[in-house]
């Protein structure tokens, strides 16, 4: 019986394999099913379409409702000419410096007062024949409410001190009573806001000498706009309202501790104090 030959399929060529035959019978371009003509010319490309932009649908937007704005106080819609003419006719009508104390507690007009801790009136004896104003309070002197209690405080104390004086027998006080924010020099409207107010304070306490230190006290009392460099060591006239006394400006003693060579100009401004306290003393 003749043996029967089983054929084995080869098995199919990979693409791989089937693009090494191609190149190697010598194919080099690969042709569809349908005939193409390629001197016509080419279909023209239809332009992309503009994309679709979808605008956002406006809705209405919803506020929070704003809070009420709190009417301005009083202080801040005070004309400066109206607050300065107030203050006159305040000053004027205080009849005693205890009433006039209370009547800057009182006072409105200033914006100094509303940002200070507290008042700074004055210290000292105010029946003293010698009276020392500054220009305005510091840091620490906001705190206590009293005027010279910081460093430039323990620096006067130990000037009056050299020339036979302490705080008991000085009167002290400020132009501007009230601390301005961190320490700034005042306005000139805030200057003349105040001022009536320690011009009454003078008239009040009526000392024998006045002493103004530093360059804004002795601008703002003295009525001159030159510096303290050509004003301090001479002696002017002050007219209190009832009375003309002697006036005199030196220099301020926190001035001192930043320029400690000018002490020396200082105890001469000191010297002339005490010589006219005691031919005073002599006199009466």
């Amino acid at each position: 019986m003749p043996q029967t030959t089983v054929m084995i399929p080869e098995p199919s060529p990979t693409l791989q394999q089937l693009l090494a035959f191609y190149l190697e019978a010598g194919v080099d371009c690969a042709l569809g099913e349908e005939p193409v003509n390629r001197l016509a010319d080419p279909e023209p490309v239809p332009e992309p379409r503009a994309a679709v932009v979808h605008q956002p649908i406006a809705r209405p937007m919803s506020f929070p409702t704003p809070a009420p704005i709190a009417p301005p106080r009083a202080d801040a819609t005070v004309a400066p000419d109206v607050a300065i003419e107030s203050a006159r006719e305040a000053a004027r009508t205080a009849p005693t410096l205890e009433a006039l104390r209370q009547l800057l507690e009182t006072f409105d007009g200033c914006a100094l007062k509303h940002t200070a801790t507290r008042l700074v009136f004055a210290d000292g004896n105010p029946q003293a024949r010698v009276m020392f104003v500054g220009e305005a309070p510091g840091r620490d002197e906001d705190i206590e409410g009293l005027p010279f209690v910081g460093r430039s405080g323990k620096l006067l104390d130990r000037m009056i001190a050299a020339i036979g004086l302490d705080r008991s027998k000085v009167y002290i006080a400020n132009v501007i009573p009230w601390r301005p924010p961190g320490n700034r020099t005042p306005t000139p409207q805030e200057t003349q806001i105040c001022l009536p107010f320690i011009q009454r304070q003078i008239e009040l306490a009526n000392p024998d000498v006045l002493v103004t230190l530093g360059n804004p006290s002795t601008q703002a009392l003295l009525q001159t706009r030159e510096g303290i460099m050509r004003t301090r060591g001479k002696w002017m006239e002050y007219d209190t309202g009832t009375r003309t006394i002697r006036a005199i400006a030196t220099f301020h003693p926190a001035y001192l501790l930043r320029s400690p060579a000018y002490k020396r100009m200082s105890w001469q401004d000191l010297r002339a104090i005490a010589k006219v306290l005691q031919e005073s003393s002599a006199s009466s």
